[in-house]
Protein backbone atom coordinates (compact mmCIF):
# COMPACT_ATOMS: atom_id res chain seq x y z
CA UNK A 1 0.00 0.00 0.00
CA UNK A 2 0.96 3.62 -0.49
CA UNK A 3 1.01 5.84 2.60
CA UNK A 4 1.40 9.61 2.65
CA UNK A 5 2.37 11.57 5.75
CA UNK A 6 2.59 15.20 6.61
CA UNK A 7 5.50 15.78 9.03
CA UNK A 8 4.88 18.75 11.33
CA UNK A 9 2.24 18.12 14.00
CA UNK A 10 1.40 14.84 12.31
CA UNK A 11 4.55 12.76 12.87
CA UNK A 12 6.44 15.18 15.12
CA UNK A 13 5.25 17.46 17.94
CA UNK A 14 6.49 20.67 16.31
CA UNK A 15 4.14 23.24 17.82
CA UNK A 16 4.78 22.05 21.38
CA UNK A 17 8.52 22.07 20.65
CA UNK A 18 8.18 25.66 19.40
CA UNK A 19 6.18 26.55 22.54
CA UNK A 20 9.19 25.59 24.69
CA UNK A 21 11.50 27.62 22.43
CA UNK A 22 9.19 30.65 22.69
CA UNK A 23 9.23 30.38 26.48
CA UNK A 24 13.02 30.35 26.53
CA UNK A 25 13.54 33.09 23.92
CA UNK A 26 10.92 35.40 25.43
CA UNK A 27 12.12 34.66 28.98
CA UNK A 28 8.63 33.60 29.98
CA UNK A 29 7.30 30.61 31.86
CA UNK A 30 3.93 29.93 30.22
CA UNK A 31 2.86 26.51 31.60
CA UNK A 32 2.63 23.59 29.16
CA UNK A 33 -1.01 22.99 30.13
CA UNK A 34 -1.74 26.35 28.44
CA UNK A 35 -0.37 24.88 25.20
CA UNK A 36 -2.91 22.05 25.48
CA UNK A 37 -5.76 24.59 25.38
CA UNK A 38 -4.65 26.46 22.22
CA UNK A 39 -7.27 25.93 19.51
CA UNK A 40 -5.40 27.64 16.68
CA UNK A 41 -2.50 26.54 14.54
CA UNK A 42 -0.58 29.59 15.74
CA UNK A 43 0.86 29.51 19.27
CA UNK A 44 1.72 33.18 19.88
CA UNK A 45 -1.30 34.39 21.89
CA UNK A 46 -0.36 32.90 25.31
CA UNK A 47 2.92 34.82 25.05
CA UNK A 48 1.11 38.16 24.60
CA UNK A 49 2.23 38.52 21.00
CA UNK A 50 0.11 40.07 18.26
CA UNK A 51 -0.45 38.08 15.06
CA UNK A 52 2.28 40.12 13.34
CA UNK A 53 4.70 39.62 16.24
CA UNK A 54 3.81 35.93 16.38
CA UNK A 55 4.50 35.49 12.65
CA UNK A 56 7.85 37.24 13.05
CA UNK A 57 8.72 35.11 16.10
CA UNK A 58 8.06 31.96 14.06
CA UNK A 59 10.17 33.21 11.15
CA UNK A 60 13.02 34.28 13.45
CA UNK A 61 12.94 30.90 15.26
CA UNK A 62 12.25 28.66 12.26
CA UNK A 63 15.63 26.99 11.92
CA UNK A 64 15.80 26.25 15.64
CA UNK A 65 12.23 24.95 15.63
CA UNK A 66 12.76 22.75 12.58
CA UNK A 67 16.21 21.34 13.20
CA UNK A 68 16.75 20.87 16.90
CA UNK A 69 15.50 18.04 19.09
CA UNK A 70 11.80 18.15 18.25
CA UNK A 71 10.32 14.86 19.44
CA UNK A 72 8.38 12.47 17.26
CA UNK A 73 4.96 11.51 18.55
CA UNK A 74 5.00 8.24 20.49
CA UNK A 75 5.24 5.19 18.21
CA UNK A 76 5.49 7.26 14.99
CA UNK A 77 9.03 6.21 14.07
CA UNK A 78 8.52 2.56 15.00
CA UNK A 79 5.22 2.28 13.13
CA UNK A 80 6.67 3.78 9.94
CA UNK A 81 9.73 1.56 10.22
CA UNK A 82 7.39 -1.44 10.44
CA UNK A 83 5.45 -0.27 7.37
CA UNK A 84 8.75 0.02 5.53
CA UNK A 85 9.88 -3.47 6.59
CA UNK A 86 6.54 -4.85 5.38
CA UNK A 87 7.20 -3.36 1.93
CA UNK A 88 4.69 -0.51 1.98
CA UNK A 89 5.55 2.69 0.12
CA UNK A 90 5.99 5.71 2.41
CA UNK A 91 5.77 9.27 1.10
CA UNK A 92 6.44 12.44 3.08
CA UNK A 93 4.61 15.55 1.89
CA UNK A 94 5.42 18.74 3.80
CA UNK A 95 4.71 22.39 3.17
CA UNK A 96 7.99 23.42 4.78
CA UNK A 97 9.75 26.15 2.76
CA UNK A 98 11.89 25.03 -0.19
CA UNK A 99 15.09 26.35 1.36
CA UNK A 100 14.63 23.85 4.21
CA UNK A 101 13.93 20.77 2.05
CA UNK A 102 17.28 19.02 2.03
CA UNK A 103 17.97 19.72 5.69
CA UNK A 104 14.44 18.56 6.60
CA UNK A 105 14.95 15.30 4.74
CA UNK A 106 18.26 14.71 6.54
CA UNK A 107 16.64 15.57 9.90
CA UNK A 108 13.77 13.12 9.26
CA UNK A 109 16.24 10.36 8.33
CA UNK A 110 18.45 11.08 11.35
CA UNK A 111 15.37 10.92 13.61
CA UNK A 112 14.88 7.34 12.39
CA UNK A 113 12.03 7.69 9.92
CA UNK A 114 12.51 5.51 6.82
CA UNK A 115 13.06 7.68 3.73
CA UNK A 116 13.52 6.34 0.22
CA UNK A 117 14.77 8.39 -2.71
CA UNK A 118 12.00 10.06 -4.70
CA UNK A 119 9.46 9.80 -1.87
CA UNK A 120 10.11 13.06 -0.05
CA UNK A 121 8.18 16.14 -1.20
CA UNK A 122 8.82 19.57 0.25
CA UNK A 123 8.81 23.27 -0.54
CA UNK A 124 5.22 23.84 -1.54
CA UNK A 125 2.25 25.80 -0.30
CA UNK A 126 -0.72 23.87 1.07
CA UNK A 127 -2.65 24.21 -2.19
CA UNK A 128 0.31 22.74 -4.11
CA UNK A 129 0.64 19.99 -1.53
CA UNK A 130 -2.87 18.87 -2.46
CA UNK A 131 -1.84 18.32 -6.09
CA UNK A 132 1.15 16.23 -4.99
CA UNK A 133 -1.09 14.09 -2.79
CA UNK A 134 -3.52 13.53 -5.68
CA UNK A 135 -0.73 12.71 -8.15
CA UNK A 136 0.81 10.07 -5.86
CA UNK A 137 -2.34 7.90 -5.96
CA UNK A 138 -2.06 7.16 -2.22
CA UNK A 139 -4.13 4.60 -0.35
CA UNK A 140 -3.87 6.52 2.95
CA UNK A 141 -2.95 10.10 3.81
CA UNK A 142 -2.39 11.55 7.32
CA UNK A 143 -2.29 15.28 8.08
CA UNK A 144 -3.26 17.74 10.81
CA UNK A 145 -4.35 20.75 8.76
CA UNK A 146 -8.06 21.21 8.04
CA UNK A 147 -7.42 23.31 4.91
CA UNK A 148 -5.43 20.43 3.37
CA UNK A 149 -7.72 17.59 4.43
CA UNK A 150 -10.97 19.37 3.53
CA UNK A 151 -9.87 19.78 -0.09
CA UNK A 152 -9.17 16.04 -0.43
CA UNK A 153 -12.49 14.63 0.76
CA UNK A 154 -13.66 13.82 -2.79
CA UNK A 155 -10.44 11.97 -3.64
CA UNK A 156 -10.13 8.16 -3.51
CA UNK A 157 -7.43 8.34 -0.79
CA UNK A 158 -8.44 7.28 2.75
CA UNK A 159 -7.87 10.40 4.87
CA UNK A 160 -7.00 10.49 8.55
CA UNK A 161 -6.64 13.60 10.66
CA UNK A 162 -3.88 13.53 13.28
CA UNK A 163 -5.78 14.87 16.26
CA UNK A 164 -4.98 18.43 17.36
CA UNK A 165 -7.08 21.01 19.25
CA UNK A 166 -7.37 23.14 16.11
CA UNK A 167 -8.89 20.32 14.03
CA UNK A 168 -11.46 18.97 16.52
CA UNK A 169 -14.28 20.21 14.27
CA UNK A 170 -13.28 17.96 11.35
CA UNK A 171 -15.70 15.13 10.78
CA UNK A 172 -13.37 12.48 9.40
CA UNK A 173 -11.48 9.47 10.72
CA UNK A 174 -9.07 10.52 13.43
CA UNK A 175 -5.76 9.17 14.67
CA UNK A 176 -4.71 10.12 18.20
CA UNK A 177 -1.76 7.77 18.61
CA UNK A 178 0.43 6.12 15.98
CA UNK A 179 -0.01 2.74 17.66
CA UNK A 180 -3.55 2.80 16.17
CA UNK A 181 -2.27 2.55 12.59
CA UNK A 182 -2.03 -1.25 12.50
CA UNK A 183 -5.72 -1.55 13.46
CA UNK A 184 -6.65 1.09 10.87
CA UNK A 185 -4.88 -0.88 8.11
CA UNK A 186 -6.52 -4.15 9.21
CA UNK A 187 -9.95 -2.50 9.29
CA UNK A 188 -9.56 -1.20 5.73
CA UNK A 189 -8.06 -4.46 4.48
CA UNK A 190 -11.07 -6.37 5.82
CA UNK A 191 -13.44 -4.04 3.89
CA UNK A 192 -11.89 -4.99 0.55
Amino acid sequence: MRFGFDIDDTLINLRQHAFHIYNRKLKQDVPIDVFDTIETLEIHEPFGLSKKEGNQMWIDSMEEIYFTDCPAYPDAIEVLQELDREGHEIFYITARPAEHCEETKKWVEKAGFPVQEGRFFCGMKDEQKIHTIKDLNLDFYFDDKPNVLNTLTEEPVQLYVRHQNYNKHLDMPRLTNWSELKNIIEKHSNKK
